[in-house]
């Protein structure tokens, strides 16, 4: 019998079995590394139009589409498709939600009641729209600090571009795809994304 088909001893047996251990142990790590890498989205409290402080904890467990938005933009009438996709959706899980922003063109220069007002008066605006804030820059809020780090398809990470640009997470929190502004909001791929959201456990 060669040296290379001798049975493995107790002693070698026992120290294969370690090193496989050790090995399983250090993929494990490291799967709870990735994990613990990937921003939790949702794990913010922000203001609403009304001031009323909300957890965006209350989320989970909804399919969300995020979108940042404008009252004096040209993609402001996707506030109609958005409302639609609101009504069409809520009772199945959807949650959609609105972050007013004046870093483009200076396009949404009112007040939270002049936005509320706005939104209400011109396209029926029944979700939920929070408070104005910074999407891009330093002065960017922790959300979409957070938003924009991730490599979300098909758009990818980094700034926002425009007015209108849409986050979907899936009912965990996790963000499953970003679209670019001028993806209206009843865009036929957009729609299966959140289908397919909607319709898994």
């Amino acid at each position: 019998m060669s040296k290379w088909t001798r049975p493995l001893t107790p002693v070698k047996l026992v120290l294969l079995g370690l090193g496989l251990a050790l090995m399983s142990c250090d993929q494990s790590r490291g799967n709870e590394e990735d994990m613990t890498s990937t921003p939790d989205v949702l794990s913010h409290t922000m203001n609403n139009l009304t001031g009323k402080a909300i957890d965006l904890e209350s989320y989970r467990g909804k399919v969300v589409l995020v979108v940042n938005v404008a009252s004096e933009c040209g993609l402001t009438p996707q506030y109609e498709q958005l409302q639609g996709l609101h009504e069409t959706f809520k009772a199945k899980g959807l949650a959609v939600v609105g972050f007013p922003c004046n870093q483009f063109g200076g396009q949404e220069p009112g007040t939270s009641e002049q936005i509320l007002s706005f939104c209400k008066k011109n396209y029926g605006v029944t979700f939920d729209v929070f408070e104005k804030i910074d999407v891009n820059g330093e002065g960017a809020c922790d959300l979409y600090r957070e938003l924009t780090s991730l490599d979300s398809a098909p758009t990818g990470a980094g700034p926002i571009t425009w007015n209108f640009e849409k986050f979907l997470l899936d009912r965990t929190g996790r963000v499953i795809g970003r679209f670019p502004p001028k993806t209206r909001p009843d865009d036929a791929n957009l729609v299966k994304a959140i289908e397919t959201a909607l319709a898994a456990d």
